[in-house]
């Protein structure tokens, strides 16, 4: 074998060996009760960026995917990324981001963007998971058909109940719970459009008496803080459709404005180019995919488990969602994924 033909194996070999792994987050904070597992506290996640500095190649995702189009992914490569758009991301992640020197992405729904609302999963939590009690049956209709929930025990919601479900995640939940009750319910409204899923948020909010005021420690990104967010060269911002749809429960037509349209409100607001998106729930089809790549992205995130890699489907990329660990349990989780 020549030179020029040993060097070309060797670059193949490096593209093959090359891997890279992009972490999800979602929020920096501490809550009450997690039910999807979204938070990470600021501590822990000091700890975690202490070992990606220290045991990784932390890398933008704008720089993943020049590497990746060069053939060039540096090894244990470790991309940070964010979904939805949580003001904690400002104001208790960004600042560990620049105490460690750490890029990331940060995924925002553009239609909660200053919004005096919580993100619908958090309403509904609000609604449904504060102890006390709660009517014995739930009656929705949504499309012109009726949705029934009897409750039975789950009706009366001790704080007792509240503490063990503080460890409970919502699709582990034990049937006849609350927390299962919640979770039926989030699934009834995780298809439908945002205003279908208004009119029945609005149905379930009279239906338990509940408090009509958002909580400010869940709140969703000011128009001013999205910038802010921005400011400096740690932090790139992406898109994340408008009012975070399960796409492929939509029309094409109705996918193509969330996904255009989201690009083209951020770049107005920042006045720079957003290359990147991220699909709500990891939710996608083919026909999805295809429109993130005709919106004129470079990349597109899905919630599919898996290293990244050479032959990796760059408007596909797969993601690791990363849980409460404390550094210790962080390394380990880390050295798992990158099979050692």
């Amino acid at each position: 074998m020549g030179i020029r033909g040993f060097g070309r194996l060797q670059q193949v070999r490096q593209r093959i060996a090359s891997k890279a792994l992009i972490l999800m987050y979602h929020r920096v904070a501490e809550v009450d009760l997690d039910p999807w597992g979204l938070c990470v506290t600021p501590h822990h996640f000091a700890e975690q960026l202490e070992v990606v500095q220290k045991y990784a190649y932390p890398l933008s995702l704008k720089q993943f995917v020049q590497a990746y189009q060069n053939g060039k992914i540096p090894n244990r490569a470790v991309v940070i990324t964010f979904d939805d758009g949580y003001a904690d991301n400002l104001h208790n992640a960004k600042p560990l981001l620049e105490e460690y020197n750490t890029p990331a992405t940060v995924f925002v729904s553009t239609g909660y963007i200053g919004q005096e609302r919580e993100f619908w999963w958090d309403e509904l939590e609000r609604l449904l998971l504060k102890p006390g009690k709660l009517p014995e049956k739930l009656s929705l209709t949504i499309n012109g058909s009726v949705h029934q929930w009897e409750l039975g025990t789950a009706a009366d919601y001790s704080l007792e109940k509240y503490q063990r479900d503080r460890t409970c995640k919502a699709w582990e939940a034990a049937p006849g719970s609350r927390m299962h009750f919640y979770y039926t319910i989030w699934e009834v409204l995780r298809p439908l459009s945002d205003s279908q899923r208004l009119k029945a948020l609005k149905d379930i909010l009279t239906w338990s008496h509940a408090q009509p005021t958002a909580r400010q420690t869940y709140r969703p990104l000011f128009l001013e803080e999205v910038s802010t967010l921005a400011d400096g060269k740690l932090v790139e911002i992406g898109a994340h459709t408008v009012t975070h749809p399960f796409l492929s429960a939509q029309s094409k037509e109705l996918q193509r404005y969330e996904i255009e349209h989201s690009k083209t409100y951020l770049e107005k607001i920042l006045n720079r180019s957003v290359t990147s998106v991220s699909y709500p729930f990891g939710d996608r089809t083919t026909e999805t995919i295809e429109l993130a790549r005709c919106a004129g992205f470079d990349c597109a995130c899905s919630t599919a488990q898996g290293l990244v890699w050479y032959k990796s489907n760059r408007f596909d990329l797969p993601r690791f969602a990363v849980e409460n660990w404390n550094g210790e349990e962080f390394v380990k989780q880390l050295l798992r994924w990158f099979h050692e």
